[in-house]
């Protein structure tokens, strides 16, 4: 039976949380202790594959990061690959919702863990005694076909059928479930239509993954700096936005605005949610743990697939443009490269003169609004 998870800005984690790291390896580790979110998810997580609602164990996924100076972490994940749920048909990024297609009204409900409800504010102080926040209902399942530990879905309100299009509340929730895990390693991500979303019935994907990404230390251009807007200029290119906890809904807002231009010049585009360190913070590998107090939130438009072939190694979605990388197959798995990695991520990418006029395009759209 599903629980509610409520909560505040005050149950955000802020801080480094906790980071650690092994010399060398890219693997991260957390010396904090578990907080509530992390505890909830874990336990609900834990608790449905004891019982059998995945569609398979998980395990230990074989993993290693390759050679180079972008660290791409490989996972060997054959399962994902060959039992997770056909994807539907999709045809446009602006496709309506179908109920008589699969859809999370449709699952089993035993892989609702529970749903999120944030408290209403006043001077800065949650009040128990009254109604949680009630815009809509974040509802958090299990994803029966996990790429990580953790792997959950996160749905605003399901029986309000929203397609697969982004909304201010989707994009602040995912931000505040960043904050509220108080493990540097947990991520939220988003594939709209045509950029591999399976289904098109609103979510997003969170799971933990014990090992740092670039993206979340790579230098950014500053665009629309006091909207929280930069330029990713390192591969795979794209836009990046950053946000403390004080400036949550404003960024959150500013992304909307950017999600919905993409939705409406139909661009494909993928979300990548993760602790990050500001962008105006010079350091070392060695130092990030201090630097990473808020969320780092990628944007990457990208060329849109609608019926295409899929990659043999991997598709191109939102953890392979983050760096993470679940291989299909073995044989990929152990001989890829970060050349041939870059090979394939390329070919999904908009071209250099197509994403720069998009981004002239984005800085004057959010600078006049």
């Amino acid at each position: 039976m599903e629980q509610h998870f409520r909560y505040s800005k005050q149950d955000f984690v802020t801080g480094g949380g906790g980071l650690c790291r092994t010399s060398g390896s890219c693997s991260v580790t957390t010396s904090a202790p578990q907080s509530k979110f992390d505890r909830t998810l874990k336990a609900g997580w834990t608790d449905r594959m004891s019982r059998g609602l995945f569609r398979y164990q998980l395990g230990d996924l074989k993993t290693r990061v390759l050679p180079g100076p972008h660290c791409y972490v490989a996972q060997l994940n054959i399962q994902r690959g060959t039992e997770r749920r056909k994807p539907q048909e999709i045809l446009s990024i602006q496709q309506q919702y179908n109920g008589k297609t699969f859809n999370f009204n449709k699952i089993n409900p035993e892989e609702i863990m529970f749903e999120m409800m944030r408290q209403p504010e006043r001077n800065g102080h949650s009040h128990d005694d009254e109604e949680p926040f009630t815009f809509t209902r974040m509802v958090v399942l299990i994803n029966v076909s996990p790429l990580e530990f953790g792997h959950c879905l996160l749905v605003p309100e399901p029986s309000h059928c929203f397609p697969q299009i982004l909304t201010s509340f989707a994009i602040q929730t995912g931000i505040e479930s960043v904050f509220l895990s108080s493990n540097p390693g947990f991520r939220v991500g988003f594939n709209s239509l045509g950029a591999f979303a399976s289904v098109n019935h609103l979510h997003l994907h969170g799971y933990y993954l014990d090992y740092e990404l670039q993206v979340e230390c790579l230098p950014l251009k500053p665009l629309v700096p006091e909207r929280g807007f930069y330029s990713l200029k390192d591969f795979p290119a794209g836009f990046s936005f950053y946000t403390e906890p004080e400036d949550l809904e404003k960024v959150a807002e500013a992304i909307c605005q950017v999600t919905d231009f993409l939705v409406e010049s139909n661009t494909a585009h993928n979300l990548f949610f993760t602790r990050g360190c500001p962008p105006c913070v010079r350091h070392n590998v060695r130092e990030i743990e201090s630097f990473r107090t808020g969320v780092r939130i990628v944007v990457w438009p990208r060329k849109s697939c609608f019926g295409a072939k899929e990659e043999s190694a991997f598709n191109v979605a939102l953890c392979e443009l983050a760096g993470h990388l679940p291989f299909k197959n073995k044989q990929d798995y152990d001989h890829v490269t970060e050349k041939d990695v870059k090979a394939i991520i390329q070919r999904y990418l908009l071209p250099d003169e197509e994403l720069l006029k998009l981004e002239q395009q984005l800085t004057a759209y959010l600078q006049d609004s």
